[in-house]
């Protein structure tokens, strides 16, 4: 295996900039710029230095012998001086070196896996992690990146085997004497409560929703205050405010983050009853699309919503004659003054705690909970059979779904899909 190189602390400039060298000739290479290596795990301070003799950095050099190292190989890790040309000559002079060469994007963490350092649900949580640009986010991939869904599905995994073990046991041994014959029944209710538990977590919100955010859109009559809205909203002037009705044409749609979650808010044209505006009637229809997408909606209009996702605001109620909360509004706002913003956010962080996934659980990706939606049917399948031939080889298909979740059994090309996301450092 070719020895790889790369900076994983992010593009220089910085003060400091970390890169890593793993593979066999790790060690070889990282003696050749630095002299004499330190003792495992300690850093020291080295010069570092061309073939020529002359000094590339004083940087500091910690080694990790394998296979108790990050990619399960022989890694280094040099700390340099965090500037474009210190970083760019102390890459060249490895580039030069035989055998090694810069690494391709999540190399570093493929080799983890490959090695058994981490398997593919730990991968993809460290993906999550490195993109999280919420709270909310970054617990979850944490979890997953810390072992999380792994923990659950060789929970999941173990419960299987004993089950599938019991069911070859009827199979294969009912006869003899050492094995205690049992009744068929029992072993399909212990698949059917297996099933349950995994339904449980499959049924759960995604963990894209948090990536993704929380589709917020608002909607109603043309001039019924929905872009002065979303720009209170958002804290900043995203959308165009006009007295003039039918201003906004097209929809909007601005990412926010509040209280650690991802939401993105879509301004819509105004919803006319009719109109001879081709133009108009293009935003119309974008308008009514954006609410049949989204997870919550702010209706501004005097009549009833007709949609059951939706929260009823009475906005101008700064205006002469709207002073009054009127039946059947849940708040009354006034983005010119900025009454009700505070509680129209509450109301919507209520809504959206109901929609999100909750973090004190494993949250699985679509991946995930495709496969693992797979095994539940399956043992579903097995619980309703009167067949043990069958109920075996339900669980034998179930036991392979639950695998290509951590990824024991899973493809090459999957593999080079999630790390082809990554960066070049991972």
């Amino acid at each position: 295996m070719e020895t790889i190189f790369a900076v994983s602390s992010g593009a220089p400039p910085a003060a400091i900039a970390v890169l890593r060298v793993s593979g066999p000739e790790a060690f070889t290479a990282t003696a050749a710029l630095a002299g004499a290596l330190p003792p495992a795990r300690i850093a020291t301070l080295r010069k570092l230095r061309t073939a020529d003799g002359d000094i590339l950095d004083h940087a500091l050099l910690l080694i990790f012998p394998g296979p108790a190292s990050a990619t399960g190989e022989d890694l280094a890790e040099l700390h340099l001086h965090g500037g474009r040309a210190v970083v760019a000559a102390v890459e060249h002079a490895l580039e030069n070196m035989a055998g090694l060469r810069r690494a391709e994007p999540g190399e570093f963490t493929r080799r983890a896996l490959m090695a058994g350092r981490i398997d593919l649900t730990e991968a993809e949580g460290l993906g999550d992690l490195l993109s999280a640009e919420t709270e909310t986010q970054r617990r979850a991939a944490m979890t997953a990146a810390q072992g999380g869904v792994r923990r659950r599905v060789e929970t999941w995994s173990a419960r299987l085997l004993g089950l599938a073990a019991r069911a070859e046991a009827q199979l294969d041994f009912a006869d003899e004497d050492d094995v205690a014959p049992e009744e068929a029944g029992d072993i399909t209710a212990a698949a059917r409560a297996l099933a349950d538990d995994i339904a449980a977590i499959v049924a759960a919100p995604p963990i894209e929703r948090l990536r993704d955010g929380v589709r917020v859109v608002l909607a109603g009559p043309p001039n019924s205050g929905k872009s002065t809205l979303i720009n209170a909203l958002a804290d900043r002037d995203v959308a165009i405010v006009s007295p003039i009705a039918g201003t906004t044409r097209d929809r909007i749609e601005v990412p926010v983050s509040h209280g650690g979650v991802a939401y993105v808010l879509t301004d819509t044209a105004g919803l006319a009853g009719s109109t001879s505006d081709p133009i108009e009637a293009i935003g119309i229809e974008r308008a009514e699309a954006a609410m049949a997408a989204a997870d919550i909606i702010l209706w501004l209009g005097e009549e009833v919503p007709t949609v059951t996702n939706s929260l009823w605001i009475h906005a101008r109620a700064d205006r002469l004659g709207r002073e009054m909360l009127p039946e059947g509004r849940v708040l009354a706002v006034s983005a010119a003054n900025g009454m009700g913003i505070v509680e129209l956010w509450q109301l919507i962080d209520a809504r959206t705690a109901t929609l999100l996934p909750r973090l004190d659980d494993v949250v699985l990706n679509r991946r995930q909970r495709l496969l693992a939606a797979e095994c539940g049917t399956l043992l579903t399948e097995a619980s309703h059979a009167s067949d043990m031939l069958i109920v075996a080889e339900q669980f034998r298909l179930g036991l392979a779904a639950l695998d290509r979740i951590t990824g024991h059994s899973d493809t090459e090309a999957m593999l080079d899909t999630l790390f082809g996301q990554f960066c070049i450092g991972k």
